[in-house]
């Protein structure tokens, strides 16, 4: 599952409705069961929505799996679960084989729901703004919300990247990052995470300055060398990832070796002084 994967809080009429924003693929995932409960009423909503699945192969021969996808959602024990998603488009699918008073009200929360998006798409400084308010309220300095937005900046561009040269589905986009981290911080994206003791987490939201300006320069680096070659593919893209990746490893090196300091720290946002500030 990509790094970029982040919940979201998303509500209708005061029931939560577990959401995902895909940063890879630049989509929200959401709930089936938690939209079928509200469209029906149901308290039993993961039996309809299997009593849906089979009806619509038996009466429509439309297989539900070409629409959904699972990913881990935290389930109302507490625990994180494998649980059915779809995208925007295929909820609207869904509804239209589900009778209900509130299919327009529903409808009418998804196009909002997709505005959001489609908003941030073409005034980037919506995106900006929210990220701002967002990172004041959980206490970050300035300085290093300005790195930050600069390094989702760099993030986007790295991505967009890998799309051109070919890399479309998350498992790579996640396996060439992981690749990346490592190279420069000789960390997998794995270990990295235990380091800082995170779990779900954004990592890049639990790095200190210094280490958001090296993950940025390895990733701007690898960006710039893909682009000087017409190669198209995951090898190619790879040979561009650990070229980049040995020049932020680099920089690190010597900043280590100037100042006898570790870069790669266990700080995570619990320590909210000391990324701002190291």
């Amino acid at each position: 599952m990509s790094n970029e994967l982040k919940v979201v809080e998303k509500v209708f009429e005061n029931k939560q409705i577990r959401t995902i924003w895909n940063g890879d693929e630049e989509k929200f995932y959401i709930s089936v069961v938690d939209m079928i409960e509200i469209l029906t009423d149901s308290t039993e909503p993961r039996k309809y929505w299997n009593w849906l699945k089979n009806k619509l192969l038996k009466e429509e021969k439309f297989e539900t799996s070409s629409i959904t996808r699972q990913l881990k959602l935290i389930a109302k024990d507490g625990k994180n679960r494998m649980t059915d998603v779809v995208d925007i488009e295929g909820m609207f699918r869904l509804i239209e084989s589900i009778p209900s008073k509130k299919a327009e009200s529903i409808k009418l929360w998804l196009a909002r729901l997709g505005k959001e998006r489609i908003d941030e798409e073409y005034d980037p400084e919506i995106t900006i703004n929210r990220a701002l308010e967002n990172y004041r309220k959980k206490g970050y300095s300035d300085e290093w919300i300005n790195q930050r937005l600069k390094s989702i900046d760099a993030r986007k561009e790295f991505t967009d990247e890998l799309k051109n040269k070919g890399i479309e589905n998350s498992r790579d986009f996640a396996a060439l990052t992981n690749i990346l981290t490592k190279i420069w911080s000789g960390y997998s994206v794995k270990e990295y995470k235990e380091l800082k003791n995170l779990k779900k987490e954004n990592l890049r939201d639990n790095m200190t300055n210094m280490e958001l300006v090296l993950n940025m320069l390895a990733e701007v680096s690898s960006t710039e060398i893909s682009k000087s070659s017409n190669d198209l593919g995951y090898n190619s893209v790879k040979d561009s990832i650990v070229k980049g990746g040995s020049v932020a490893k680099t920089a690190k090196e010597q900043i280590e070796k100037e100042t006898g300091k570790k870069i790669i720290s266990s700080y995570n946002n619990k320590n909210i002084k000391q990324i701002g500030n190291d």
